[in-house]
């Protein structure tokens, strides 16, 4: 896929690396990737600590999030490019919310982190120390964001359409989460109504986003088109980010939001319908 405003390749990371107007930010699954091997210049973000707030159960509040820019030497003109491992799952979020912040001008390196180690591409374990900014974040605007008071009343409605971007096994009520991961919720199964995507559809091999007229019919094979509501949907927020930036960054549907509540809320409130359609084999 080429470069968009959005999306940068190898070819234009390695050419910005030490451009003091562009901020290199990993955010990993694995929280300690970045301390082994990142870009030359890069920060790293946690995304348990830094980019969540575990006593609201929360996105990163303004103030917090202000303060990780400005100790990454982060202004309100710098281009921030965005990128991790497992094909930019967190890396997607921290866009998602630097989008629900203001912040102008954001994009993501295409392939990740699996991308620049599958071809050599310069490393580094530097930890870079950058003056810090000062950058006052504005107060964030969630247009970008669903709550499950915009879905439960418009389950039956036809022009919502909800993208369920979990594993199958998640989807049919099989699994709770995939292995190794702990946020649960107390039921298994999806939102009624809801079509199974997985958020890993969207990737080549290589982790490279697949084009864009395939990404269009992967969608429209399952009714998400443009002219649709569409509220995407995971376990915490994550994933959901990812086929949110698929639809609303790369695709430009207008009208995409990420439900960050996702299925760890949904699935452990009282008296919320769900959906399964793994029938487990009974005990012998």
């Amino acid at each position: 896929m080429s470069t968009t405003p959005v999306l940068v390749d190898a070819i234009w990371a390695q050419a910005h690396l030490s451009d003091s107007n562009v901020r290199f930010v990993e955010v990993d699954v694995d929280t300690t990737s970045y301390e082994q091997s990142h870009l030359p210049g890069a920060v790293g973000w946690n995304w348990t600590s830094q980019l969540a707030d575990g006593i609201r159960r929360d996105i990163a509040s303004r103030d917090d999030f202000s303060a990780l820019l400005s100790a990454g030497g982060i202004g309100p003109d710098t281009t921030v490019v965005v990128y991790g491992d497992n094909n930019n799952w967190f890396a997607a979020w921290a866009y998602w919310q630097l989008k629900l912040y203001g912040h102008k001008d954001v994009r993501i390196l295409d392939g990740g982190r699996k991308y620049w180690l599958d071809h050599g591409l310069p490393l580094s374990t530097d930890v870079p120390a950058y003056p810090a900014s000062g950058y006052r974040l504005p107060e964030p605007d969630f247009a970008l964001r669903a709550f499950r008071d915009d879905i439960l009343p418009r389950l039956s409605d036809s022009e919502l359409v909800l993208v369920d971007v979990r594993a199958p096994a998640e989807y049919s009520g099989e699994l709770l989460a995939p292995p190794g991961l702990s946020e649960t919720a107390q039921r298994a199964g999806h939102i009624p109504g809801a079509a199974s995507i997985p958020w890993a559809q969207t990737v080549r091999e290589d982790g490279t986003f697949k084009s864009l007229e395939d990404l269009a019919a992967l969608y429209a094979a399952k009714g998400v088109t443009s002219d649709k509501d569409i509220i995407a949907y995971c376990r915490i927020g994550e994933r959901s980010s990812h086929t949110w930036f698929v639809l609303h960054e790369l695709l430009g549907y207008r009208r995409v939001r990420n439900y960050d509540g996702s299925w760890t809320e949904w699935g452990s409130m009282v008296g919320v319908p769900i959906e399964k359609t793994y029938v487990p084999t009974p005990a012998a």
